[in-house]
């Protein structure tokens, strides 16, 4: 029999007084995801090419009222704060000048070795937060990945998935649900 390790779960505010105080830099890769630090996947040139490659996209969509971010965090919940690759968030960066903000209307992951994490546990994340649409770049297969329509199930991680799952391939468009009249056609999306 395996007794599991012990660990300690880390809240959102105990996560930001750490920063604070200097424990976690910028070149520590982490983030805070259901209350574990998790290391965040390193950035090869596919990776960063696929975030310019979204971030070019949808700032072409999201205009004025909006603020397109770059792996900056979202406080998603008292025990996580996930720094997506690119998120659409309500507003303007000076509407966040001392926290956070906590609702966004779009994420996107740009994913390949964090694929099953980016499926699984932040697509629990993210789906029990009630973010209605949620994207994978998928660099393994060169496609995206568009999750939508947040359900809850006790088999999946934080009790909660995605019950809509569309696979998009190059040839395709794909239209975020808070720009409904800007189709994005996927060749933008993925490298």
């Amino acid at each position: 029999m395996t007794e599991a390790t012990p660990t300690k779960h880390w809240t959102r505010v105990e996560y930001e007084r750490l920063i604070d105080k200097g424990v976690f830099g910028p070149e520590d890769r982490i983030e805070l995801l259901g209350g574990a630090l998790v290391v965040r996947e390193p950035q090869g040139g596919p990776h960063a090419m696929g975030i310019r490659m979204v971030e070019e996209a949808l700032r072409g969509v999201f205009a004025a009222g909006w603020d397109v971010r770059v792996q900056l965090p979202v406080a998603l919940d008292d025990d996580s704060e996930p720094e997506p690759d690119v998120s659409v968030v309500p507003g303007s960066f000076r509407d966040y000048p001392r926290d956070h903000p906590a609702r966004a209307v779009l994420i996107v992951e740009i994913s390949e070795s964090s694929l099953r994490l980016d499926r699984g546990e932040k697509g629990g994340l993210y789906a029990r937060a009630g973010l209605t649409d949620y994207w994978i770049v998928n660099l393994v297969d060169h496609v995206l990945e568009v999750y939508r329509d947040p359900a809850p199930d006790a088999a999946a991680p934080y009790g909660w998935r995605y019950a809509s799952a569309v696979t998009l391939r190059a040839g395709d468009v794909v239209t975020p649900l808070a720009a409904p009249h800007s189709p994005i056609p996927v060749v933008d999306l993925v490298p």
